[in-house]
Order: C-alpha cells, then sequence, then structure tokens
C-alpha cells in the first residue's frame, strides 16, 4: 500500500477499573492514497447509550472514508468530516428524542486526518489530541468543558481548571444538539507523532508521563499499552481509549 509517510499506528480500549462497560473506541484507517483517518470516542449516557453512540460514530466515519476513492484538497477533507458527522449527529440526536431507551445519549470525538502536509483536527468534548516532535510535547485540541470555558472567559485561573466541581461537565458532544458544533484546526505537518485519548487516560496518567512514555524506543503497539498500564495503575477511573500514529523517518 502506498504511503505519503512512512510510519506506524496501534490504537486500544480498556475499561479501566473502575466502570462495568467500555463506552470509548477508537480507530486508525489509511486509505490506499495514504491518507490517514484517526479517531476516538468517549460516550455518555451511561451504559448500552454511551457505547452506542460512541460505536456509531466511529462506524459512520469507517464507513463514509472507506466509500471515499480520493480526497481533493485540504477543503474537500474537512468537508467530509463536517457532512459525515452531520449525518450521525442527527441520527443520534433523533434517536435519543424518539426511544426514551436512549435519552441523554452522546458521545464525545477527537478526529485527527492526515492529508498531504495537512493535518485536520475536529474535535468536540474533552477527548484530546496532542503531537510529539524532537522539541516539544503539545496538546492541539482544546477541551470543550464548563470549566474550561470559565478559563476562557476569566472567570477562574487555569490552576483551578484541574480542580473545579464541574470539570467534567462538557459543553458540546456528538449527538446532544440538532445540528452539531466542530471545533476545526488545521496544521502544517512535520512527520511528528500523534496522540488522541479520551480522558480516562489524561486524567489517570500526567503530561510529563505521557511524553516520557512516548518518546521511549518501544514499538508504537508497545506505547499504547504502556499509557493503557499506567492509567490503570494509578487507579483506572474511566474507560481509555488510545490511537497512536508515529513516523518512522521523522527528522524533526
Amino acid at each position: 500500500m502506498k504511503h505519503k509517510f512512512n510510519g506506524t499506528f496501534s490504537y486500544k480500549k480498556d475499561l479501566g477499573k473502575v466502570r462495568i462497560s467500555n463506552e470509548d473506541e477508537s480507530k486508525i484507517l489509511i486509505n490506499s492514497n495514504g491518507d490517514l483517518l484517526m479517531v476516538v470516542t468517549d460516550g455518555m449516557g451511561g451504559a448500552n447509550k454511551g457505547d452506542f453512540a460512541s460505536l456509531e460514530v466511529i462506524n459512520a466515519l469507517t464507513d463514509a472514508f472507506k466509500k471515499r476513492k480520493k480526497f481533493y484538497s485540504t477543503l474537500d477533507c474537512i468537508h467530509f468530516i463536517r457532512h459525515s458527522l452531520k449525518i450521525i449527529n442527527k441520527k443520534l440526536y433523533d434517536l435519543s428524542y424518539s426511544d426514551a431507551n436512549y435519552k441523554g445519549m452522546g458521545t464525545t470525538i477527537i478526529l485527527a486526518f492526515l492529508y498531504n502536509n495537512n493535518l485536520i483536527i475536529a474535535n468536540a468534548g474533552d477527548s484530546r489530541c496532542y503531537i510529539l516532535s524532537k522539541k516539544e510535547f503539545k496538546q492541539l485540541s482544546e477541551d470543550e468543558t464548563y470549566a474550561n470555558y470559565l478559563y476562557n472567559s476569566g472567570q477562574i485561573k487555569e490552576d483551578e481548571i484541574k480542580t473545579h466541581p464541574k470539570r467534567h461537565v462538557l459543553i458540546n458532544a456528538v449527538g446532544i444538539y440538532p445540528s452539531i458544533s466542530l471545533n476545526i484546526k488545521v496544521y502544517k505537518y512535520n512527520k511528528e507523532s500523534i496522540l488522541l485519548c479520551s480522558d480516562g487516560l489524561y486524567n489517570n496518567v500526567n503530561t510529563p508521563d505521557i511524553e516520557n512514555i512516548l518518546r521511549t524506543d518501544d514499538s508504537t503497539e508497545t506505547k499504547v499499552n504502556s499509557l493503557i498500564n499506567v492509567a490503570n495503575f494509578n487507579g483506572g477511573s474511566d474507560n481509555i481509549s488510545v490511537a497512536l500514529w508515529e513516523c518512522i523517518d521523522d527528522k524533526n
């Protein structure tokens, strides 16, 4: 298969140590043109609702991506993301209001689309995207939580976000509003490693430890397993979902 970037990837979800059901999903796909799609979802609404919502979003994106023979531009990729998620958002929203069993259903999404030399990030909720280069490890996505909203509007300080009583309250997700609102950003891609994860990872593993694991010489799959193992060792307070892409010829 032809790849625009020579790399390896791995993705995995884990129940954690506390939850009785797994509402997380993760997926990485590469098409014959070398376009890369990474997705992590974290469902909400309880067992059978959250897991349904997160899986429906993953499946919808997977099916749509596989049906597309080619992408023609970065704008075409963004249109694909918006159109695909608009359709699945309506399906989830309509179902949650027509069937009492699915009331309150929704899911976060963090999506990374690698097209040519552009990295497109789409986000709704508090699942995250990080990139790792030789020089830095940083978060590209922005948590769409009530606590983060209070910080951005100057009502609380940055160090209060992690302890705020409403730090887990989402202000955006797929399926909770009639129309979806996506935070989409485009970056120049310079062969960085790309990490997507649910809050079950970053709430249980601090940023320096995540970076240290990613900087080891272990295989991509081993790094993903190590991240999940450390999250569980530190309490495993939620489902954990991780997707990791690494360029083999990284020369940053």
